[in-house]
């Protein structure tokens, strides 16, 4: 059965108020023509999760974001993602910035129906400070203090892919696999756009979704652009200096 869906239809099963995850890391491989129909969208309110790049920034700048949880936000080849640091700055948004490991195991805990997993990530750190929400547990075997990471449970995640199949089986093709599988995972309903439809059959490795973990494909050709999708194309560094450039001061 077929799962190819349109951006519009993604858009139609999303509402005001969710929890949102966003795959990609920085400004590679994001999901960008499917934010795009987000940011033209009447959806608002969104508590974002993201390992943040343009995605944040440009739902901070349309208004979108009631809340972020990130491990970073940043344009790669521009560290600061201007849109994000004017919309924190001036506290338009409510954000919970975490460790990046943290941040995985949040995924994690949801994915395997956990209330949180132990890390050693943060202690020592001023994540915990910041976020009074979080506790630690004591380890039972070692005795010593641990985080309690809680599984940031999501209602649907957005990815990019470089291939899909119309059954919902997706690969990445380029260097890393970020973390796409566990946002797919962590959430009620994952959508994944893709450059092409159709798997590449040398290479069975880079199977990373599949059916079971994915509820719509939307096929879009430079869905990802200006961010990287290797080996697709590279960052439009260009267009990337053009949409910094662009933000207001």
């Amino acid at each position: 059965m077929s799962c190819v869906l349109s951006h519009e239809a993604v858009i139609a099963e999303l509402w005001s108020g969710m929890t949102l995850g966003i795959g990609g890391w920085g400004s590679r491989r994001k999901p960008m023509s499917l934010v795009q129909a987000i940011v033209d969208s009447s959806l608002e309110d969104l508590t974002v999760v993201s390992y943040g790049g343009p995605d944040v920034g440009m739902l901070c700048a349309a208004g979108k974001v009631r809340k972020l949880v990130f491990g970073f936000v940043s344009l790669d080849s521009i560290p600061l993602e201007p849109n994000f640091r004017r919309a924190r700055q001036s506290g338009a948004i409510e954000v919970m910035e975490l460790d990046e490991g943290m941040f995985l195991q949040g995924l994690r805990a949801a994915a395997w129906n956990l209330p949180f997993l132990p890390t050693r990530a943060g202690l020592g750190s001023d994540v915990l400070s910041t976020n009074p929400q979080l506790k630690t547990v004591r380890d039972p075997y070692g005795g010593s203090d641990v985080v309690a990471m809680p599984a940031l449970h999501l209602d649907a995640s957005i990815v990019h892919m470089n291939r899909a199949d119309e059954s919902g089986n997706a690969q990445y093709l380029g260097p890393d696999p970020y973390m796409d599988d566990w946002f797919c995972l962590a959430a009620k309903r994952a959508y994944v756009s893709c450059e092409r439809l159709g798997l590449e059959p040398s290479s069975p490795h880079r199977l990373l979704l599949n059916s079971a973990m994915v509820h719509g494909v939307v096929v879009a050709p430079g869905g990802a652009g200006f961010t990287q999708c290797l080996p697709d194309y590279s960052r439009d560094e260009a267009a990337q200096r053009a949409y910094v450039k662009g933000v207001k001061r």
